[in-house]
């Protein structure tokens, strides 16, 4: 899932946690439209962060994922998770709209739970040793 960015890692600051590793930045219109379709599966450590997205489908997609839901950046960098959805099942999962999200973060199922990561947490992407990205 290699994009033109180096990736980002997904850091959950209220529980210190990280949440993912390796989230690719779907930098384009063809990455955002492509996002996981295709693809047989999801590494637990990996993610892709669609920006200005509040809503996705599963359909084409072969393998459940987690989606963390955020606002729009604060000063700091760091976001407001506005929805979490956990294992939405290949195919039949919708988020039709996520009130307040600025962008949504695709990541292995199971990874939200794993993290701790919950509606109100401030979560920051940004490269592993830099700024937020």
């Amino acid at each position: 899932m290699a994009g033109s960015l180096p990736p980002l890692q997904l850091r959950n600051v209220t529980r210190g946690t990280v949440v993912a590793r390796r989230v690719h930045a779907g930098d384009s219109f063809w990455r955002r439209f492509l996002g996981l379709m295709g693809r047989d599966a999801l590494d637990p450590e990996e993610g892709l962060w669609l920006p200005s997205v509040n809503n996705i489908h599963m359909f084409f997609m072969r393998f459940a994922i987690d989606a963390c839901f955020v606002g729009a950046p604060a000063e700091d960098g760091t976001r407001a998770v506005v929805e979490v959805r956990e294992a939405l099942p290949p195919w039949r999962g919708i988020v039709w709209y996520a009130r307040g999200a600025r962008g949504v973060v695709e990541l292995a199922a199971g990874t939200l739970a794993r993290s701790g990561t919950r509606v109100g947490d401030r979560v920051v992407l940004a490269r592993p040793d830099g700024p937020p990205g």
